[in-house]
């Protein structure tokens, strides 16, 4: 059965001839229609068009049992692409929130044995069930605020059979839920502190023990790795790499966040899908990323939260490059799913035009998980998630609005899979 949905006060992020992501000027040009109609069946964009439009009788007319939705007053536009998450993890990290605010930093709580290796301890005692039914609570409130697909990450393990418990808990929610999932395997996260006086035995352990038993179960699309200040070096990042890479993995890097690291240049070199955080960019790092086909993805919930410079996101797209958005959900430095405020800390803290925020949640973080094909804008062919908001005056509204609900139905793969008058905990 098809589902339309009519009387729709503006349809946003329409294509006819799609794109795989937009970048530089070009993320600031909305392509809409108002007064829309939009229909969906077999899980798919089939069709849609203006209320004027003579299809629309047709659609009515030929398919019997037709769902109707009336979105008077309302936007649609294509469900958020989340392209960086750490989702799956083992209860919460609160007990370090005060020790950021008497102003330790993300380092120091780290070398006092908190941050990242805390986690991997709580992880290693938590049984599998438990810990999927942990994500899989974090994995409904993502979808209640509009999230349609999702790229979780390991590395709260720090050792082959508990990273193994990770993956496996992220293809089970894949398995078990509405979202599209991806997996990234990010063995390489931190040193566990039993080689912090001889790292490169653990990248030894990353290559030769973990990326071939994560290969061997094909429990990971992509491979990570933190290659930063205090983390894993350039040369140690590449060797990981391309241990991934003739495993079939295709790289991701964390880069960037904490100084000038040669991530960004070591990802491109590797053909990363995608290089995050990169807080620290420059001219060069610029000059690397254009024309790569890297997707330059930012993540200002972390800055907000440990308190960060910001990515210099106008920077990027004034020199043409595309710029994607992610939550980076996490337990130490970005406890929150909530896409609508990533939005909103683009606009504020980034200087980011409404509709580039629009672009970077949608089609450049669909791009940034391969997923563009299928996923982040309103086109014929391509999967049907989309988001109904609640009635607003219009786009510009959605970052404004910071702290309002404004998700008011979220359909995913056709399928209504929450609306705010219906209990969405059956997923």
């Amino acid at each position: 059965m098809g589902l339309l949905i009519t009387y729709i006060k503006s349809l946003l992020l329409t294509e006819s001839d799609p794109l795989p992501f937009v970048a530089g000027d070009k993320m600031s040009r909305l392509s809409a229609v108002d007064n829309a109609w939009l229909y969906l069946s077999g899980g798919k964009v089939v069709d849609f068009g203006s209320m004027q439009d003579g299809r629309l009788a047709e659609i009515r007319e030929t398919e019997p049992g037709l769902q109707e939705i009336s979105a008077e007053g309302k936007l649609v536009l294509p469900a958020f692409c989340d392209s960086h998450t750490h989702l799956v993890y083992a209860g919460s990290r609160e007990q370090e929130y005060t020790d950021k605010i008497m102003g330790l930093s993300y380092e120091e709580i780290a070398k006092r044995g908190g941050g990242i290796i805390n986690s991997a301890a709580l992880l290693r005692e938590t049984p599998e069930d438990e810990l999927y039914e942990q994500s899989l609570a974090r994995i409904r409130e993502i979808l209640k605020l509009g999230t349609g697909a999702v790229e979780i990450k390991s590395g709260y393990g720090l050792g082959t059979e508990a990273e193994l418990k990770m993956l496996r808990v992220i293809r089970r929610l894949r398995e078990t839920t509405p979202l599209d999932v991806k997996a990234t395997f990010l063995g390489a996260h931190s040193f566990p502190v039993e080689y912090r006086e001889d790292p490169d035995r653990y990248v030894d352990v990353v290559v030769k023990e973990m990326i071939p038993a994560v290969s061997e179960a094909g429990l990971a699309d992509f491979i990570d790795v933190f290659c930063d200040r205090g983390f894993f070096t350039v040369p140690q990042t590449e060797r990981i790499l391309e241990a991934g890479i003739s495993h079939g993995m295709r790289p991701k890097i964390h880069a960037n966040e904490l100084d000038f690291s040669g991530g960004i240049q070591a990802g491109v070199k590797y053909g990363a899908l995608s290089v995050d955080h990169l807080e620290f960019t420059g001219e060069e790092e610029i000059q690397c990323l254009l024309d790569s086909g890297t997707m330059p993805t930012l993540l200002p919930g972390a800055s907000f939260f440990l308190g960060l410079k910001y990515a210099p996101a106008r920077k990027m797209i004034e020199a043409g490059l595309p710029v994607a958005l992610a939550s980076d959900f996490n337990p130490g430095s970005s406890p929150s799913g909530n896409m609508k405020l990533v939005m909103s800390l683009g606009c504020i803290q980034m200087r980011m035009l409404p509709v580039e925020v629009l672009h970077a949640v949608t089609l450049n973080t669909a791009y940034a998980m391969g997923l563009q094909e299928t996923h982040g804008s309103i086109c014929r062919g391509k999967k049907a998630n989309v988001i109904i908001t609640r009635e607003v005056p219009g786009v510009d509204y959605l970052p404004y609005a910071y702290g309002s609900d404004l998700v008011d139905t979220v359909i995913l793969n056709g399928e209504v899979e929450f609306r705010t008058d219906l209990d969405s905990n059956d997923i």
